[in-house]
């Protein structure tokens, strides 16, 4: 089911998620479902859109959605920065879809999460999938990309059509 995509201003925007639980994986699933059609009409309506996390429509659980060539779904993700090496990017979000922020994210990364069957899993990201990550990662804390923005210059309005 398409659920409201809380914008900014909405206060539960920075509310830290709870773990989920594994007796919780009933409720998660459908959580899932709800995020993948959330995504969805989301690209249908703005063109964009790889990914969201489950606070981005109301649950507060350390859930993340994402769909670029397959569907992933991290749950209790962990990240870690095996080196130092930044970039930076322009960051935009669900929340917000019509806002660039300029943001520093690193480079790679590794996750470690549990997957759809609550079994253990780990990847490595670099380049746009580290800064995706990153970004809905800090959702699961309250923390927006307009709290990492570069300086008090870095926000840009997207153009129409873009």
């Amino acid at each position: 089911m398409i659920k409201e995509i809380l914008l900014l201003g909405n206060e539960d925007l920075y509310k830290k998620s709870l773990p989920v639980e594994k007796g919780e994986m009933d409720a998660i699933e459908k959580t899932v479902s709800d995020l993948h059609d959330t995504l969805i009409d989301f690209r249908k309506k703005y063109n964009a859109g790889r990914a969201v996390a489950a606070p981005q429509i109301g649950i507060f659980k350390r859930l993340i959605y994402m769909y670029i060539d397959k569907p992933m779904v991290f749950i209790n993700p962990i990240l870690k920065f095996d080196n130092n090496e930044m970039m930076e990017v322009m960051d935009d979000c669900m929340s917000f879809p019509n806002l660039l922020v300029k943001v520093k994210r690193y480079k790679k990364c590794i996750v470690m999460y549990k997957d759809i069957n609550f079994m253990d899993k780990t990847i490595k990201f670099q380049g746009d999938l580290s800064e995706l990550i990153q970004h809905e990662y800090d959702h699961l804390d309250g923390i927006l990309a307009t709290m990492r923005a570069v300086d008090n210059r870095s926000f840009y309005l997207k153009n129409k059509g873009v």
